[in-house]
């Protein structure tokens, strides 16, 4: 009898496990394509346009808040720089992230990716010193730079090293970082449009906008490296 029942478990397990194994890979299949698909509107909706508009506004073609304007105003190239340094890299970036599986249009785009990185990076240390923000605000923004600049180094270090995973890891954790001017400016947005007490949310937003999204990509290696994998 209790052969008999051992029997009947397993060939109820043999029926079960294979059905409950597709499930779970069609899932996982489906929530990597609603992940990729927000990301794609995340951004065509706001990264893309942050990018073009910082790129104008450095090169002066559109015009900038007051407060930018005196920034730009007392330090002329260094402002600029820095403005379209950055912008160009939120506008590449998604080009060598799609390009990853393509090594003769990656490695370029990563190289001039990089180098947009260190000029955007080193040019936000002395902006961030000299600007009118509050003191934790300018804070979040030196230390933003900072961070920018070590997650490129260690990068380049793994690349180098020829440890993919972890170039990879590091590089989509710098993104995040990038990804920091698009969320401080619908922060700060949303708090005009709330009215709520503005300066305290700007200084919030300094560190949270790129906090937050670099803690996500860092709480899960993993789901991120199966986002971007085929």
């Amino acid at each position: 009898m209790a052969l008999a029942m051992t029997d009947a478990s397993m060939t109820d397990a043999t029926i079960t496990l294979p059905a409950i194994a597709p499930r779970h890979a069609r899932d996982g299949k489906l929530r990597r394509m609603l992940s990729r698909m927000a990301i794609l509107v995340i951004t065509m909706v706001l990264v893309v346009p942050v990018g073009l508009v910082a790129l104008g506004s450095g090169a002066g073609v559109i015009a900038l808040p007051y407060e930018m304007f005196e920034l730009a105003r007392r330090a002329p190239l260094l402002f600029p720089a820095h403005m379209i340094a950055s912008a160009l890299v939120l506008l590449l970036a998604p080009a060598v992230i799609l390009t990853r599986r393509r090594p003769e249009f990656h490695r370029p785009l990563g190289r001039l990716l990089g180098l947009f990185v260190v000029i955007g990076g080193l040019t936000a240390l002395p902006v961030a010193i000299i600007s009118h923000s509050t003191p934790l605000a300018r804070a979040g923004f030196f230390a933003q730079g900072l961070v920018w600049l070590y997650l490129l180094g260690a990068a380049y270090v793994a690349i180098r090293a020829r440890d993919i995973p972890r170039h990879a890891h590091l590089m989509t954790a710098m993104v995040a970082v990038t990804t920091g001017a698009v969320w401080f400016r619908v922060i700060t947005g949303t708090a005009i449009a709330l009215r709520l007490p503005f300066e305290p949310v700007y200084a919030a937003s300094a560190w949270l906008g790129w906090m937050l999204p670099l803690a996500l990509v860092l709480s899960n290696p993993r789901a991120f490296a199966r986002l971007l994998s085929r």
